[in-house]
């Protein structure tokens, strides 16, 4: 299975004005910030090369044109080289309202890295241990004694994904707009036996981060969005970024294009909830700030060194060139994660040998002659990346 994705006023406020301090408690270590910013600005005030660029646009509008995707923006940052930050298509196809590069759009499951970076702080403050039994913090989780919180976070527990679960889709396609809980979540999950014995396998579940998602709240004793906010998005000076389990999605947004329906045929997908995705994939950000976040979840600003060092220990999946780690995948060097919503899938994305960043995002979720292993947004990177990066094309 591919990495695919099928609560706070403060947060809320974040996404449209810029947080002029962080709340309080919020605080990423001493320098990290600073440092972060020399990074990513590295190669910001130049563009690539005449040829490159030239190369790029070709690759990338022949790659919209094969796999049918309307709108694309694309961020690479070669320090060195340059930058390319451009849009491409429409995000209107009824009124051919052009892409841009500073609109809002739905991240799907990078979702789970600002998730899995709450816990890990968590675990860095001594609140919550990474073998800890998730029947510890959640009850009625089946084999909950022996699945512990790293089986959740690195997709080993083998708990069913009720994404996977026909009823809730039939519930949720029917009825896009409306809400769920974490527990009714869940419920569609653990109606299914275990897909095998917890550590045993690689199984990419969104039971696994939802589960995460409610030890955290249990902890905090807040929502999980508020305490991503404060302790995750805050310090991390992400203006347009927040966690919103709604229909929220601020303008100026593409529009969002599925062919997951009922009925198969597409539809417009911009006013559907993500509260179905919630610790999963219910967040929404724009290029700047997705720039700022691959940089700093593959340097690990808000956590220990040990921690982080826990995190980027990647397992095996059974795909050519992607293992996963807490929350987080590498794929053939390139550290970060990808996401898909109804409407929408992304790439955030840092290559640490070449120091490059790469964020990518489309307003289609339409797999390429309807096989599911060929999500426009993979597609999309994985061109992108064999013009910039050949030896670390993204699988």
């Amino acid at each position: 299975m591919r990495l695919r994705g099928l609560l706070a006023a403060v947060c809320a406020a974040a996404a449209l004005v810029p947080l002029a301090t962080a709340p309080a408690g919020a605080s990423a270590p001493k320098g990290a910030v600073a440092a972060r910013s020399a990074d990513v600005a590295s190669g910001d005030d130049r563009q690539l090369s005449p040829a490159l660029e030239k190369e790029l646009d070709r690759a990338i509008r022949t790659s919209m044109h094969t796999y049918g995707i309307p709108g694309a923006i694309v961020g690479i940052w070669l320090p060195g080289h340059g930058r390319y930050v451009r849009a491409f298509g429409v995000a209107d196809k009824k009124t051919g309202a052009p892409m841009r590069t500073d609109m809002n759009t739905r991240i799907g499951s990078v979702t789970k890295t600002f998730t899995v970076t709450a816990l890990l702080e968590l675990v860095d403050q001594g609140r919550v241990h990474l073998d800890d039994p998730i029947s510890r913090y959640v009850a009625g989780v089946p084999e909950g004694d022996r699945i512990t919180l790293r089986d959740l976070a690195d997709m080993r527990s083998g708990l069913y994904p009720y994404t996977a679960d026909t009823a809730f889709e039939k519930e949720f396609l029917s009825h896009p707009t409306r809400p769920f809980t974490p527990q009714q979540l869940l419920s569609y999950g653990f109606k299914h036996a275990n897909l095998f014995p917890p550590g045993q396998d690689y199984l990419y579940s969104n039971s696994n981060t939802v589960l995460l998602g409610l030890v955290i709240e249990k902890l905090t004793h807040t929502s999980l969005s508020d305490y991503v906010c404060r302790h995750v998005i805050a310090p991390s000076d992400l203006d347009h970024s927040v966690m919103t389990p709604t229909t929220y999605l601020p303008r100026p947004r593409p529009h969002g294009y599925t062919a997951q329906t009922l009925d198969g045929k597409i539809a417009d997908a911009t006013g559907w909830s993500t509260s179905w995705g919630w610790a999963d994939a219910d967040m929404v950000s724009d290029l700047r700030d997705l720039h700022v976040w691959a940089y700093d979840l593959y340097r690990g600003t808000l956590l220990s060194r040990r921690t982080q060092a826990q995190r980027l220990t990647f397992i095996p999946t059974g795909q050519p060139g992607l293992g996963y780690g807490l929350g987080i995948a590498d794929f053939n060097g390139w550290i970060g994660h990808n996401g898909e919503v109804p409407g929408y899938e992304t790439v955030d994305v840092y290559l640490p040998s070449e120091r490059a960043t790469l964020v990518v995002m489309v307003n289609t979720d339409v797999p390429y002659q309807n096989n599911a292993a060929n999500a426009p947004e993979d597609l999309l990177a994985a061109a992108v990346t064999s013009v910039i990066t050949p030896k670390n094309v993204f699988p």
